[in-house]
């Protein structure tokens, strides 16, 4: 079973996290079922990019995002050549490191 290893994010995973996951699901939901809340505006549709992470490992192994994922990635901020937003980005056999951006461009973010 893959480990996401999640680097540590001052609100959302202060001391980090390993965690288990199933291939095929994404890192979003990965996170989410571990209570990792990283925010998902538009409810997982790759409408937004809230949920955008860096995959600092392991990005090689995804497979490659879609022409939607990348158009929805160039409005993210901090946008890095291992980006994916993670309700898209789904779980393969090997282990992963992820890295949360510190921000997220949200303009209808309650929290």
């Amino acid at each position: 079973m893959p480990q996401l290893v999640f680097l540590p994010h001052a609100e959302l995973c202060p001391d980090g996290a390993v965690l288990e996951a199933e291939v095929g699901e994404t890192i979003l939901n990965v996170a989410l079922r571990n209570g990792i809340h990283i925010e998902h505006a538009c409810e997982k549709s790759c409408a937004c990019t809230t949920c955008h992470v860096v995959v600092r490992e392991g990005f090689n192994q995804l497979e490659e995002s879609d022409e939607l994922e990348d158009d929805m990635l160039d409005k993210a901020w901090g946008l890095e050549p291992e980006s994916r937003l993670s309700c898209q980005a789904k779980v393969v056999d090997c282990d992963m490191v992820i890295d949360i951006p510190k921000y997220t461009i949200n303009m209808v973010s309650e929290g």
